[in-house]
């Protein structure tokens, strides 16, 4: 038998790029599939780089990957676009770079006023306030596990980022394993990772998990009530489907890795089909 997990993807702003690149985000109009996998494996603990522990039980990638896929958009919400600047500026020393940045606490500590004082001895001819940049990249050293920062630049990152504001989808992946389904829903009600609809900014508004369907996407996603503030009477949905089906379009965003060195996706196949419902 067949059944389908179903998701509320519900949020402030989300964000599910398909051909973004460092300095431009975008975003499609709706959740793609390996935006929700991604979701899905950061709720089941799943290392990017696969590199699994002793301890470690998440489910390996392709086995994520094989769900079929399907997205239901209640209320589409509107495109919205934001100039994002990171890091840059001169900031005085702080505690907390008493903690990401031994290196400098220990040459700060040389100095007799360490919120202003003269100079580092290793940074001659530069005052402690005009030398300091935002410390990015902190992640605790290989060898002492003290964190460190591995980028100090002071040059900003600046980027274009594009947003979905004030928009809710209900997704659904299926299966005909219901303890897989049961297990990924499990994991969603106590995720083991940080989860968000497609960007680190992006917190979902409510629970994720709504429960699993007897039955296939077309009909979960066709018979679930629709959310709150849904588009009145009727909506569109993408289902996935097999190569070439008829009023089927190609996108490329089948996961194969979400490694950050060789992240890459491959094509399959989706249709668009119109779901109505009565309102009351």
């Amino acid at each position: 038998m067949t059944y389908t997990l179903l998701l509320r993807l519900e949020g402030i702003l989300q964000a599910w790029g398909n051909r973004s690149h460092f300095h431009t985000r975008d975003t499609l109009p709706r959740p793609t599939k390996s935006g929700v996998i991604g979701l899905l494996a950061a709720a089941d603990g799943h290392d990017r780089d696969e590199q699994r522990g002793e301890d470690d039980d998440f489910l390996p990638l392709e086995t994520l990957a094989e769900l079929r896929f399907g997205v239901r958009a209640d209320r589409p919400g509107s495109l919205i676009e934001d100039f994002h600047t990171a890091g840059g500026g001169t900031y005085p020393l702080s505690p907390r770079d008493l903690i990401t940045d031994p290196d400098r606490a220990q040459r700060a500590a040389a100095t007799t006023d360490m919120a202003t004082g003269p100079v580092f001895t290793s940074e001659a001819g530069h005052s402690l306030h005009a030398w300091y940049g935002a410390p990015k990249g902190i992640a605790p050293h290989k060898e002492t596990r003290t964190l460190v920062a591995a980028n100090r630049k002071r040059s900003p990152i600046t980027s274009t980022r594009t947003y979905i504001a004030d928009a809710a989808f209900l997704a659904g992946v299926q299966s005909d394993d219901r303890s897989l389904l049961r297990h990924l829903a499990g994991r969603l009600d106590a995720p083991q990772r940080l989860i968000w609809l497609g960007r680190k900014d992006c917190p979902p508004s409510y629970d994720v998990n709504l429960g699993i369907h007897p039955g296939d996407l077309e009909t979960a996603l066709t018979t679930a009530a629709a959310l709150p503030r849904a588009r009145p009477h009727r909506c569109n949905a993408w289902i996935e489907c097999a190569p070439h089906t008829p009023r089927a379009q190609p996108i490329s965003d089948q996961p194969l890795s979400f490694s950050p060195h060789r992240r890459t996706h491959a094509e399959r196949w989706e249709r668009r089909l119109t779901v109505t419902w009565s309102q009351t």
